[in-house]
C-alpha cells in the first residue's frame, strides 16, 4: 500500500454514490527503487567459481585482487587456464627504463599494462608465446568480456589448442551473459573442479534443479568449492546459509579481507545495514579505496540516510578513480541515478537492462512514476519473479494496470503476488511482508484486515503521505470518517490532493461528519469533467442520504441542467421538499426557502408549479419573503 508517486485509481465505482478507491504502493523510504545494492548484487553475485591459484601465492588478498573478485564474485587466478608458467621476457632498457616483466604485471594485477605490453612485442616482433591467451586472460579481469571471447575463440580454432581453453571460453560467455554457449563450451573442456563450479552456476542459471543438486555433491570441501557455494545460497536469497560459510573460512583464513566484504553484502541484503556497515569497516581500514566496498558504504548509507549521503560517498570514489573503477563504471553510473530520485534515467538505465538485473527492476518503477503503466508492463511480463522484491514489483505493474483498464484479472494476479509474498515464512514479520498483505486485502476491499495490518507499522510512516492516503481510505470505508478526515487533511501532496479518489472521499468523509459545505467547494474547485461529474452524482445522494438536503438539491440541480435526466428531478424534487419540511421543522432557516423556490423554477417539469404554490401559500402565511 506503499508506491511510487503515482496515483493510480479504481475506475469509477458501480453506483453514483460510491467513492472510488486507489491503492498505492512502496514509499521512497522502504523500496525506493530496489532492495538490492542498486545494480551492484546483481553483478556481484556470480560468486566464487572462478578459482584463485592467488591462495597459493600470498599471505592475503590484495586490494586489485578484492576489486576482481567482489566485482563478480569469482575470485581470480594468477595464471590462466591454459597451464604452464608464465613464460619470461626479454630485458630491454631504453634511456635507463627497466621495461618489466609479463609476470610481474600479472602478480601486480596490472592486466592493462600488461596487454600494453604483449600488443608492444607483438608489434615489434617479440611476441610471447601463447599471446592470444594471455590477451584473453588479462581482458578478462578487465571486465572486456568481448576482447576476451575474440581471443578465446581464435584459440579454440588453431591446431593443437589447449583443451583448458574451452573453460576460459566458457567463463567467458558466462559472463557475457550467453548461458547456453557456455554450457556448450563448458562440457568441451576436460574436467575439473572449475569447470563443476561453472556448470553449477549454470544449473541455477537455467533453473534446473536436478543438475544443481548434481554439480552440488561433486563440491568439495575446499575454499574455492565452499566459495561458490556461498554464492548460490546468496543468489537463492538463502543469505545466513551463505554467511556461514563465509565465517567458517574467516575463522580459518583471517588474511581473507575479502570475505568481511561477502559478508556485509549478504548482511544489506538482510536489511542489517548497521551490521553490514560494522563489517564493512573491517576490510576498509585496509583496503581504503576499493570501488566494489566503497559502492556498498553507498549503499548502506543511502539505506540509513539519504542519495545525497550516497552521492557523496560515490562523488569521492570518482573523484579518486582507483584502476579498478573502469570495470565499475556501469555500476556507478546505474547507482547515481538511484541516489538521485530517477534523474538521466532513460539515459542509463535502458542500455543496462539485462546487463545489471536491477536496471530492469528500476526502469519500470521509473516508468510506474511517470505514470506510463503500460511501458512498466511491457518490461516486466515476460519476467519469473524469484525474489520478494520481483514478486513485490509485478504485483505493483498488475494492479496499476488492473486499476486503470478496469481488468479484474490484473487486480487478481496483483493480489495473489502480494498474499504470496505476505504470507512467506521469510517476509510476512517485516514491514514489506505486511504492506504486502495490507495491498492484498485493500484489493479484496477487505478494510478491516487492511487495518490490522496498516496500524502495524504505522508508526513508520506517520507523515508518509502515500501511508496516510491508504490509511485514510481504509479508515472511511470501515465508517471511521471522522478519522479518515483528519488523516486526509494530513497529506500534502498536490498530485495526491487534486485526484479524484482523495477528493471522493474527503468529500464523503465531510458529508458523513456534517460538513456539506465542505463537500461543496471541493466540487466548485473542480473543473468541468467527467469526474466532477461523479463527485456531483456523490454529493447528491450521499447528502440525501444524511439528510442534508439542501447541498443535495444543488447537486441535483446542476446535475439536471447537465443531463435532463428524469432520476435527476425527481432527487431535486425530493432534496427540495426535504428542505420544506426542515424549515416548518425549524432546523433550516427560512431565507432558505427563497433559494428553494429558484431551484425550483429552473425545471420545465409539470409537478414544479404544484410544489411552488405550496410553498409560496405557506410564506405568505408566514411572513416569509419570496
Amino acid at each position: 500500500m506503499i508506491s511510487q508517486e503515482r496515483n493510480a485509481q479504481f475506475p469509477n465505482c458501480r453506483s453514483a454514490s460510491e467513492p472510488s478507491s486507489a491503492v498505492h504502493w512502496f514509499s521512497d523510504e522502504l523500496l525506493y527503487w530496489t532492495d538490492q545494492p542498486p545494480g551492484g548484487v546483481a553483478v556481484e553475485t556470480e560468486c566464487a567459481f572462478w578459482t584463485p591459484q592467488c591462495y597459493q601465492k600470498r599471505p592475503f588478498l590484495s586490494a586489485e585482487e578484492v576489486r576482481r573478485t567482489f566485482a563478480k564474485m569469482m575470485l581470480s587466478r594468477a595464471k590462466p587456464a591454459v597451464g604452464g608458467e608464465p613464460p619470461q621476457t626479454n630485458k630491454r632498457k631504453k634511456k635507463g627504463r627497466k621495461i618489466p616483466k609479463l609476470e610481474e604485471l600479472l602478480s601486480q594485477r596490472d592486466f592493462t599494462g600488461a596487454i600494453t605490453l604483449l600488443e608492444f612485442k607483438h608489434y615489434v616482433g617479440e611476441q610471447e608465446e601463447d599471446t592470444n591467451l594471455w590477451i584473453g586472460y588479462c581482458a578478462f579481469h578487465l571486465g572486456d568480456y568481448k576482447r576476451a571471447l575474440e581471443e578465446y575463440e581464435t584459440a579454440t580454432k588453431e591446431e593443437n589448442c589447449n583443451p583448458e581453453v574451452w573453460v576460459n571460453l566458457a567463463c567467458t560467455y558466462f559472463f557475457l551473459g550467453m548461458y547456453k554457449q557456455a554450457e556448450a563450451a563448458g562440457f568441451k573442456a576436460p574436467k575439473s573442479r572449475l569447470q563443476n563450479r561453472l556448470l553449477f552456476h549454470l544449473a541455477h542459471k537455467f533453473n534446473d534443479e536436478k543438475k544443481l543438486m548434481n554439480f552440488h555433491q561433486n563440491l568439495q570441501d575446499i575454499t574455492e568449492d565452499q566459495l561458490s557455494l556461498a554464492s548460490i545460497h546468496y543468489m537463492r536469497s538463502h543469505y545466513q546459509e551463505a554467511i556461514a560459510i563465509y565465517k567458517r573460512i574467516l575463522r580459518d583464513n583471517r588474511e581473507y579481507l575479502a570475505l568481511n566484504v561477502y559478508v556485509a553484502l549478504c548482511y544489506y541484503k538482510l536489511d542489517y545495514y548497521d551490521v553490514s556497515q560494522a563489517v564493512l569497516a573491517v576490510y576498509l581500514q585496509q583496503i581504503p579505496d576499493s570501488t566494489i566496498a566503497l559502492n556498498l558504504k553507498a549503499c548502506n548509507h543511502f539505506r540509513l540516510y539519504n542519495g545525497k549521503a550516497a552521492e557523496a560517498e560515490l562523488k569521492s570514489l570518482m573523484d579518486n578513480a582507483p584502476s579498478s573503477f573502469e570495470f565499475a563504471k556501469e555500476l556507478i553510473r546505474h547507482n547515481l541515478v538511484v541516489f538521485r530520485g530517477g534523474e538521466g534515467a532513460l539515459q542509463v538505465l535502458p542500455p543496462l537492462v539485462d546487463v545489471i538485473p536491477e536496471a530492469r527492476l528500476n526502469l519500470v518503477i521509473y516508468y510506474l512514476r511517470q505514470d506510463d503503466v503500460q511501458e512498466a508492463y511491457n518490461l516486466i511480463k515476460d519476467l519469473e519473479p524469484t525474489t520478494p522484491q520481483e514478486y513485490i514489483l509485478k504485483g505493483v505493474v498488475n494492479a496499476a494496470l488492473g486499476q486503470e483498464m478496469g481488468s479484474r484479472d490484473h487486480m487478481k494476479i496483483a493480489q495473489q503476488f502480494f498474499q504470496l509474498v505476505g504470507g512467506s515464512a521469510s517476509e510476512c514479520d517485516t514491514i514489506p511482508g505486511r504492506q504486502c498483505m495490507a495491498s492484498c486485502f485493500f484489493l479484496l476491499k477487505q478494510f478491516d484486515d487492511v487495518l490490522i495490518y496498516l496500524n502495524s507499522f504505522k508508526s513508520y510512516f506517520c507523515n508518509d503521505d502515500i501511508f496516510n492516503f491508504n490509511y485514510a481510505q481504509a479508515k472511511a470505508a470501515t465508517g471511521n470518517t471522522s478519522e479518515g478526515e483528519e488523516v486526509f487533511l494530513l497529506i500534502q501532496n498536490k498530485k495526491l490532493k487534486n485526484d479524484y479518489v482523495y477528493l471522493s472521499w474527503l468529500a464523503r468523509c465531510y458529508i458523513m461528519n456534517k460538513k456539506p459545505r465542505l463537500a461543496w467547494e471541493l466540487y466548485l474547485k473542480m473543473e468541468t469533467s467527467g469526474e466532477s461529474v461523479s463527485l456531483l452524482q456523490l454529493i447528491a445522494n450521499d447528502c440525501y442520504k444524511m439528510g442534508q438536503f439542501y447541498y443535495s438539491a444543488k447537486a441535483f440541480d446542476v446535475l439536471e441542467r447537465l443531463d435532463p435526466n428524469p432520476e435527476y428531478w425527481e432527487g431535486k424534487k425530493g432534496a427540495c421538499v426535504g428542505i420544506f419540511q426542515m424549515i416548518l421543522a425549524g432546523r433550516e432557516p427560512k431565507e432558505t426557502l427563497r433559494e428553494v423556490l429558484h431551484l425550483l423554477r429552473s425545471t420545465g417539469n409539470t409537478q414544479v408549479e404544484y410544489i411552488i404554490r405550496i410553498m409560496k401559500k405557506w410564506a405568505k402565511e408566514n411572513r416569509v419573503p419570496v
